[in-house]
C-alpha cells in the first residue's frame, strides 16, 4: 500500500510540475500580446503588428504543449485516486466541468479565430479575439484554483453517509465554494506570477535580439512593455504573497510553521535564513535567523507569538486522532526560500530593465549588453518560483488530500497494482520529457528570427534599423 501511494504521488507530482511549466505563460503572455495588438489598432504602426505576430506564435506553441500535458491530469483522478474521486467528486467535478465547458472552450475557440482571422476580420474585432483569449486563459485558472482551494480549505459542504458505508462530501453552497477565502488569496498570487513569467519571457528574448543588434524597432518596444509589466507584477506577486502567508498563519498555521522550520510556539519569533533541520527529533541543529522578523511578517508587530510545529502536532492529534500531521519540513523550508530568492532577483532585474528601457537616449554596449545577456537565462527565474510555490501549496497540506476530511493514504486507488503505476510513471515522465524538449526547440527556433514577410513594412519605415 505504501509503495503504491508513493508511486501515485510521484506520478501526479511529476505530471503536474511538467504541466505547470506551461500554465503561467499561457495566463500572462496573451495579456501582453493583447496590449501590443491594441497599440497597433490605435496607432496603425506596423511595428506593433510585427510584435503581436511574433509573440503570438510563441504563445501558440506554449498553449498547444500545455494542452497536451494537461490532458493526462484528470484521468489520474479516476485511476490512481479513485478513493478521492468517490469521496469528493460531487464537489471537485463541478469547477472542473465549468472550466472545460466554458473557459477552455472560449479560449480554444477564439485562439483559432485569432490565428486565422488576420486580414479577414476588422482590426478591432480581431483584437477583441485576443483579449477574449487572455480573459478565458485566466478564467480557466480561476476554476482550477477553486477546485484546488476546496482541498486546502473545505467550505460549502456536508458529509453524507451512504448505504455502501462510504461517506461522501456533497456540496451545500456553490457560492461558498467559489468564494472560498483560500482562492481569494491564491488566484491573485497565481495571476501576478503568470504576468511575471510572461514579462521575463519577453524581456529575455528581446534582450537576446537587442544584444545582437537586430530587429531593434520591434524589440526595443517589446522590451519597454515587458519592463513595465515585470516591475508591476514582481512587486505585486511579492505583496500578495505576503498577505497570503499571513492568511496561512491564521488559518493553516502548520503550513507556515513548516515553511519557517519553527518547531516551538515562540513570541518575538525570528525569521530563519538558514537552518539545519532534524525532523526526526523535532528541532533545528543549526540556525541563522533575524530576530523578531517572523512575528512582524505574520502579525504586523514584533511581539505576537507564532505557533510551532510540535504544539500544532499535539493539537491536531487531539482534534483528528493519533497520527503524524507534520509535512516534510526540509522540503517546505527550502522550497519557500528558493521561491522568495527567485522573486527578489526578479525585482532587481525588473528595476534594472525598467531603468534601461525608459532612458531618454538609447545606446548599447557595456552594462546594457551585459543586462541583455543576463535576462535570457533569467527567463528561468519565474519558472523556478512557480514550481516551488506549487510544491509548497501541495506538500504543506500533507498528510491531507482534503484538509481535515480525507488523508492522502485513504484517497489512493486500492485496485491499481503498484507495478501498473510504476510503468505509467516511467511512461508519462518520458513522454512529458519529449514534449518539453519539443517545446524548447520550437520556441528557440521561432524566437531567433522574425518572419521575412513581417520585415518588409518595417524595412521601408525604419531603413537601416533592420540589421
Amino acid at each position: 500500500m505504501f509503495e503504491q501511494l508513493l508511486l501515485a504521488r510521484w506520478q501526479f507530482a511529476i505530471t503536474t510540475v511538467y504541466h505547470f511549466l506551461f500554465v503561467p505563460l499561457t495566463m500572462g503572455l496573451p495579456i501582453m500580446i493583447a496590449l501590443m495588438q491594441t497599440k497597433y489598432v490605435r496607432t496603425g504602426d506596423p511595428k506593433y503588428k510585427t510584435m503581436t505576430k511574433f509573440w503570438g506564435k510563441l504563445f501558440i506553441i506554449n498553449f498547444v504543449l500545455g494542452v497536451a500535458t494537461g490532458l493526462v491530469q484528470e484521468f489520474q483522478f479516476g485511476m490512481n485516486w479513485s478513493g478521492y474521486s468517490r469521496f469528493m467528486g460531487d464537489i471537485f467535478g463541478a469547477p472542473l466541468a465549468i472550466e472545460a465547458l466554458a473557459a477552455f472552450f472560449i479560449e480554444s475557440t477564439f485562439i483559432g479565430i485569432w490565428v486565422f482571422g488576420w486580414d479577414r476580420l476588422p482590426k478591432k474585432i480581431h483584437c477583441l479575439c485576443i483579449w477574449l483569449v487572455a480573459f478565458a486563459s485566466n478564467l480557466s485558472a480561476v476554476w482550477i484554483l477553486i477546485a484546488n482551494s476546496f482541498m486546502q480549505n473545505p467550505v460549502g459542504y456536508q458529509i453524507v453517509a451512504h448505504e455502501s458505508g462510504m461517506d461522501r462530501a456533497e456540496m451545500t453552497s456553490f457560492l461558498e465554494v467559489i468564494t472560498n477565502p483560500y482562492v481569494l488569496h491564491q488566484f491573485p498570487h497565481v495571476f501576478t506570477a503568470g504576468l511575471c513569467t510572461a514579462a521575463f519571457f519577453v524581456l529575455g528574448i528581446s534582450g537576446y535580439h537587442l544584444a545582437k543588434g537586430q530587429y531593434k524597432p520591434v524589440f526595443q518596444s517589446s522590451f519597454k512593455i515587458a519592463a513595465v509589466v515585470a516591475i508591476i507584477a514582481s512587486l505585486a506577486v511579492a505583496g500578495i504573497g505576503h498577505f497570503q502567508t499571513q492568511y496561512l498563519g491564521n488559518e493553516k498555521p502548520m503550513k507556515l510553521a513548516a515553511m519557517e522550520a519553527l518547531w516551538e510556539t515562540t513570541e518575538e519569533a525570528p525569521l530563519a535564513l538558514f537552518a539545519g533541520i532534524d525532523q526526526e527529533n523535532g528541532t533545528n541543529t543549526t540556525e541563522v535567523a533575524i530576530p523578531k522578523l517572523l512575528s512582524f511578517m505574520a502579525h504586523n508587530n514584533f511581539t505576537d507569538p507564532v505557533q510551532g510545529i510540535n504544539d500544532l502536532q499535539e493539537q491536531y492529534s487531539q482534534e483528528y486522532g493519533e497520527g503524524n500531521y507534520i509535512p516534510d519540513v526540509f522540503s517546505m523550508f527550502w522550497s519557500f526560500r528558493i521561491m522568495v530568492g527567485a522573486g527578489m532577483l526578479m525585482i532587481v532585474l525588473a528595476l534594472a530593465a525598467l531603468f534601461i528601457a525608459w532612458r531618454k537616449k538609447y545606446h548599447d554596449g557595456g552594462a546594457v549588453n551585459l543586462l541583455y545577456k543576463i535576462l535570457l537565462p533569467a527567463i528561468a527565474l519565474p519558472y523556478l518560483a512557480n514550481t516551488f510555490g506549487w510544491l509548497i501549496a501541495e506538500m504543506g497540506r500533507q498528510p491531507w488530500i482534503v484538509y481535515g476530511l480525507q488523508k492522502t493514504e485513504d484517497a489512493v486507488s486500492t485496485a491499481m497494482p503498484a507495478s501498473y503505476v510504476l510503468i505509467t510513471l516511467i511512461g508519462f515522465t518520458l513522454v512529458y520529457l519529449v514534449l518539453a524538449i519539443i517545446d524548447v526547440k520550437l520556441i528557440v527556433k521561432y524566437a531567433r528570427k522574425i518572419d521575412d514577410e513581417a520585415k518588409e513594412p518595417m524595412a521601408k519605415e525604419e531603413g537601416s534599423l533592420w540589421i
